[in-house]
Protein backbone atom coordinates (compact mmCIF):
# COMPACT_ATOMS: atom_id res chain seq x y z
CA UNK A 1 0.00 0.00 0.00
CA UNK A 2 1.05 3.56 -0.48
CA UNK A 3 1.77 5.44 2.47
CA UNK A 4 1.16 8.87 1.33
CA UNK A 5 -2.46 9.05 2.09
CA UNK A 6 -1.32 7.57 6.02
CA UNK A 7 1.22 10.60 6.51
CA UNK A 8 -1.27 13.46 4.76
CA UNK A 9 -4.45 12.24 6.99
CA UNK A 10 -1.65 11.98 10.05
CA UNK A 11 -0.34 15.61 9.67
CA UNK A 12 -4.45 16.66 9.07
CA UNK A 13 -5.38 15.13 12.44
CA UNK A 14 -2.38 16.60 13.96
CA UNK A 15 -3.25 19.98 12.76
CA UNK A 16 -6.71 19.88 14.22
CA UNK A 17 -5.45 18.78 17.46
CA UNK A 18 -3.09 22.09 17.56
CA UNK A 19 -6.07 24.26 16.48
CA UNK A 20 -8.80 22.53 19.35
CA UNK A 21 -6.02 23.31 22.18
CA UNK A 22 -5.61 27.28 20.61
CA UNK A 23 -9.14 27.51 20.48
CA UNK A 24 -9.06 26.74 24.05
CA UNK A 25 -7.03 29.40 25.47
CA UNK A 26 -9.73 32.04 26.43
CA UNK A 27 -9.29 36.20 25.69
CA UNK A 28 -9.27 37.79 29.00
CA UNK A 29 -11.45 40.86 30.06
CA UNK A 30 -9.46 43.35 30.13
CA UNK A 31 -6.27 45.31 28.55
CA UNK A 32 -3.47 45.01 31.58
CA UNK A 33 -0.93 42.32 31.52
CA UNK A 34 -2.22 41.82 35.36
CA UNK A 35 -5.44 40.01 33.39
CA UNK A 36 -3.03 37.59 31.98
CA UNK A 37 -2.44 36.17 35.36
CA UNK A 38 -5.41 34.04 35.57
CA UNK A 39 -4.52 32.26 32.00
CA UNK A 40 -0.49 31.40 33.61
CA UNK A 41 -2.02 27.62 34.18
CA UNK A 42 -3.73 27.49 30.99
CA UNK A 43 -0.49 28.96 28.57
CA UNK A 44 1.67 26.88 30.56
CA UNK A 45 -0.89 23.54 30.00
CA UNK A 46 -0.58 25.06 26.75
CA UNK A 47 2.72 24.98 26.33
CA UNK A 48 3.75 21.77 27.92
CA UNK A 49 1.12 19.98 25.19
CA UNK A 50 1.73 22.40 21.93
CA UNK A 51 5.41 20.93 22.80
CA UNK A 52 4.96 17.40 23.16
CA UNK A 53 2.80 17.59 19.96
CA UNK A 54 4.99 19.13 17.50
CA UNK A 55 7.76 15.99 18.90
CA UNK A 56 5.17 13.58 18.60
CA UNK A 57 4.68 15.22 14.51
CA UNK A 58 8.27 15.90 13.85
CA UNK A 59 9.32 11.91 15.13
CA UNK A 60 6.36 10.68 13.29
CA UNK A 61 7.59 12.33 9.96
CA UNK A 62 11.07 10.53 10.58
CA UNK A 63 9.40 7.32 11.31
CA UNK A 64 7.18 7.00 8.50
CA UNK A 65 9.86 8.39 6.32
CA UNK A 66 11.56 5.10 6.58
CA UNK A 67 8.29 3.37 5.62
CA UNK A 68 8.21 2.14 2.17
CA UNK A 69 5.26 -0.17 2.61
CA UNK A 70 2.14 -0.19 5.11
CA UNK A 71 -0.67 -2.50 5.34
CA UNK A 72 -3.69 -2.55 7.56
CA UNK A 73 -1.89 -3.15 10.64
CA UNK A 74 -0.23 0.02 10.41
CA UNK A 75 -2.97 1.72 9.11
CA UNK A 76 -4.98 0.93 12.67
CA UNK A 77 -2.04 1.17 14.66
CA UNK A 78 -1.44 4.38 13.41
CA UNK A 79 -5.24 5.18 13.90
CA UNK A 80 -4.72 4.14 17.45
CA UNK A 81 -1.65 6.69 18.03
CA UNK A 82 -3.81 9.40 16.59
CA UNK A 83 -7.10 8.49 18.96
CA UNK A 84 -4.34 9.05 21.71
CA UNK A 85 -2.87 12.44 20.65
CA UNK A 86 -6.50 13.65 20.20
CA UNK A 87 -7.13 13.49 23.80
CA UNK A 88 -4.60 15.73 24.53
CA UNK A 89 -6.61 18.98 24.23
CA UNK A 90 -9.14 17.53 27.03
CA UNK A 91 -6.49 16.97 29.43
CA UNK A 92 -4.70 20.17 28.73
CA UNK A 93 -7.48 22.30 29.27
CA UNK A 94 -8.68 19.88 31.98
CA UNK A 95 -5.59 20.30 33.81
CA UNK A 96 -4.70 24.10 33.54
CA UNK A 97 -8.65 25.20 34.08
CA UNK A 98 -8.47 23.53 37.58
CA UNK A 99 -4.85 24.95 37.97
CA UNK A 100 -2.68 21.50 38.14
CA UNK A 101 -4.86 19.61 40.34
CA UNK A 102 -4.22 16.01 41.34
CA UNK A 103 -6.87 14.32 39.15
CA UNK A 104 -6.07 16.27 35.99
CA UNK A 105 -2.40 16.26 36.10
CA UNK A 106 -2.42 12.39 36.58
CA UNK A 107 -4.48 11.80 33.65
CA UNK A 108 -2.95 13.90 31.43
CA UNK A 109 0.43 11.41 31.98
CA UNK A 110 -1.74 8.95 31.80
CA UNK A 111 -3.23 10.02 28.34
CA UNK A 112 0.77 10.43 27.40
CA UNK A 113 1.89 6.99 28.49
CA UNK A 114 -0.92 5.71 26.34
CA UNK A 115 0.19 7.65 23.52
CA UNK A 116 3.81 6.68 24.33
CA UNK A 117 2.83 3.11 24.30
CA UNK A 118 0.82 3.58 20.85
CA UNK A 119 4.10 4.62 19.48
CA UNK A 120 5.81 1.74 20.21
CA UNK A 121 3.44 -0.54 19.01
CA UNK A 122 3.10 1.52 15.59
CA UNK A 123 6.99 0.79 15.36
CA UNK A 124 6.85 -2.54 16.16
CA UNK A 125 4.18 -3.07 13.43
CA UNK A 126 6.21 -1.18 10.67
CA UNK A 127 9.45 -2.59 11.62
CA UNK A 128 7.27 -6.27 11.06
CA UNK A 129 6.07 -5.38 8.15
CA UNK A 130 9.29 -3.87 6.72
CA UNK A 131 11.39 -6.67 7.94
CA UNK A 132 14.76 -6.47 10.50
CA UNK A 133 16.99 -4.94 7.94
CA UNK A 134 14.48 -2.16 7.34
CA UNK A 135 15.75 1.47 8.13
CA UNK A 136 13.71 1.83 10.75
CA UNK A 137 14.91 -1.58 12.33
CA UNK A 138 18.51 -0.51 12.51
CA UNK A 139 17.49 3.34 13.86
CA UNK A 140 15.61 2.26 16.81
CA UNK A 141 17.25 -1.01 17.98
CA UNK A 142 16.36 -1.31 21.50
CA UNK A 143 14.16 2.11 21.96
CA UNK A 144 15.52 3.38 24.47
CA UNK A 145 14.40 6.18 24.93
CA UNK A 146 10.77 5.24 24.16
CA UNK A 147 11.46 2.71 27.10
CA UNK A 148 12.21 5.11 29.44
CA UNK A 149 9.80 7.76 28.83
CA UNK A 150 7.33 5.41 29.55
CA UNK A 151 9.12 4.35 32.90
CA UNK A 152 9.57 8.17 33.58
CA UNK A 153 5.62 8.60 32.88
CA UNK A 154 4.52 5.53 34.69
CA UNK A 155 6.78 7.50 37.79
CA UNK A 156 5.10 10.50 37.18
CA UNK A 157 1.70 9.45 37.68
CA UNK A 158 2.27 8.00 40.83
CA UNK A 159 4.05 10.67 42.65
CA UNK A 160 1.23 12.81 41.28
CA UNK A 161 -0.46 11.25 44.05
CA UNK A 162 2.40 11.85 46.33
CA UNK A 163 2.76 15.42 45.04
CA UNK A 164 1.16 17.06 41.85
CA UNK A 165 4.31 19.20 41.07
CA UNK A 166 6.58 16.43 40.93
CA UNK A 167 4.80 15.00 38.79
CA UNK A 168 4.07 17.60 36.74
CA UNK A 169 7.75 18.54 36.56
CA UNK A 170 8.50 14.71 35.61
CA UNK A 171 6.49 15.59 32.54
CA UNK A 172 8.81 18.31 31.35
CA UNK A 173 11.43 16.26 31.72
CA UNK A 174 10.47 13.40 29.11
CA UNK A 175 9.54 16.97 26.95
CA UNK A 176 12.88 17.90 27.13
CA UNK A 177 14.36 14.09 26.52
CA UNK A 178 12.80 14.18 22.98
CA UNK A 179 13.82 17.79 22.25
CA UNK A 180 17.29 17.07 21.91
CA UNK A 181 17.59 15.74 19.01
CA UNK A 182 17.27 12.21 18.21
CA UNK A 183 19.66 11.57 15.30
CA UNK A 184 19.29 7.61 14.84
CA UNK A 185 16.70 7.66 12.01
CA UNK A 186 18.48 10.40 10.20
CA UNK A 187 21.98 8.89 10.51
CA UNK A 188 20.79 5.34 8.98
CA UNK A 189 19.25 6.97 5.80
CA UNK A 190 22.31 9.01 5.27
CA UNK A 191 24.05 5.60 5.51
CA UNK A 192 21.33 4.31 2.65
CA UNK A 193 21.92 7.10 0.73
CA UNK A 194 25.35 7.18 0.49
CA UNK A 195 25.15 3.12 -0.35
CA UNK A 196 22.80 4.04 -3.17
CA UNK A 197 25.15 6.30 -4.56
Amino acid sequence: MEKSRLVAFSDGVIAIILTIMVLELKIPHGDKLTDLEGLIPVLVSYLLSFTNIGLYWNNHHHLLYTVKRINGTILWTNLHLLFWLSLIPFVTGWMGENHFAMWPVAMYGFVFIMAAVAWSILSAAIIRHNGKESKLAKAYGKDWKGKISIIIYTIAIILTFINRWIGFSLYFVVALMWFIPDRRIERVIVEYEEKEE
